[in-house]
């Protein structure tokens, strides 16, 4: 194995995904990479008080500052990337943005006006798991990242801010802490993987657009395989196995993340689907993993010791 680092810089930063573009980084399968990455905007510098500009690395705009594309070699479509998120250490400070934008959940709870923006700027103890803001008000950290996510397609330019159900991309799962593995279909030769859009902490559903959005600096190990339990996005973490559903009616991703756990208890089990879904009723959670990016994202949530078999 060898460990590899690459920080962000006009080099090695985009804020779209696009196959086309040169790798910043070329790993072996089992190498680990450290990255570092700056907030979603791609800030330089904290801002001083709530709703001040401050400069960003990418002079454009189009969709989160992330660093990629990370090549591992041999990696084909067919197999699948397993990203190991071994560590993950936010930077000292934060923000999260709140109301001001015309958005259907805004627009319900009457916040489009620029008047009604309530920003909040954070002080990150990352040794004490802690977040504290300018109200006075502390929330415990969970640091992850918001985008994991392979090029969606092998032509064009695509946008960072939908999760796809190809790809990954902007998944925005509080889950994915330190000790989980996403597990990303493989769409293009060598997978090319992009990072970004670090979060100190973030409810289920991320309801205001933002969570705590700040640099992080991630330690991960990349491994290809050939097999995997489901053939959709998913993934293990502390809290236990979870499956994902991306689509513009949330119906439709409820459905999608629940068929693709049902298969998942169905193999572990030796079980058939009808009593796969009777094990999901009892024992999987269905959360709203987010409301903000176009495309609702639900995860189902196995804990690890939710089903036992007789011995």
């Amino acid at each position: 194995m060898t460990a590899h680092r690459v920080d962000a810089s006009l080099d090695t930063a985009t804020d779209v995904f696009d196959a086309a573009r040169p790798p910043v980084l070329r790993v072996d399968p089992g190498d680990s990479v450290t990255v570092r990455t700056l907030s979603a905007a791609g800030y330089t510098e904290r801002q001083p008080e709530p709703g001040t500009d401050v400069p960003t690395l990418l002079p454009s705009r189009r969709g989160h500052c992330l660093v990629g594309p990370i090549a591992v070699t041999g990696a084909r479509p067919g197999q699948v990337l397993a990203v190991h998120l071994d560590d993950l250490v936010p930077d000292e400070w934060g923000y999260t943005g709140s109301g001001g934008v015309d958005t259907p959940v805004n627009r319900a709870l009457g916040l489009v006006e620029p008047a009604s923006r309530g920003p909040l700027l954070w002080e990150v103890d990352a040794a004490a798991g802690t977040a504290r803001n300018q109200l006075g008000l502390s929330v415990r950290t969970a640091p992850f990242l918001g985008v994991v996510g392979v090029a969606p397609e092998p032509t064009g330019e695509h946008s960072t801010i939908p999760p796809r159900p190809v790809g990954g991309g902007n998944i925005d799962c509080r889950e994915l802490v330190a000790g989980s593995t996403l597990f990303l279909p493989v769409t293009v030769p060598d997978a090319l993987l992009w990072v970004g859009d670090g979060h100190a902490a973030q409810g289920d559903g991320e309801v205001s657009g933002t969570a705590i959005e700040c640099g992080m600096t991630t330690t991960m190990t990349l491994a290809v395989i050939d097999d995997a339990p489901v053939a959709s996005i998913h993934a293990t973490t502390p809290a236990g196995r979870i499956a994902f559903g991306f689509d513009a009616d949330l119906n439709a991703a409820t459905t999608t993340a629940l068929d693709a756990m049902v298969d998942w208890i169905a193999g572990l089990f030796g079980i058939g689907r009808a009593e796969a879904l009777a094990m999901a009723s009892v024992a999987v959670s269905m959360r709203v993993t987010q409301v903000a990016n176009r495309t609702w994202g639900v995860h189902a949530l196995l804990p690890h010791d939710a089903i036992t078999a007789a011995r």
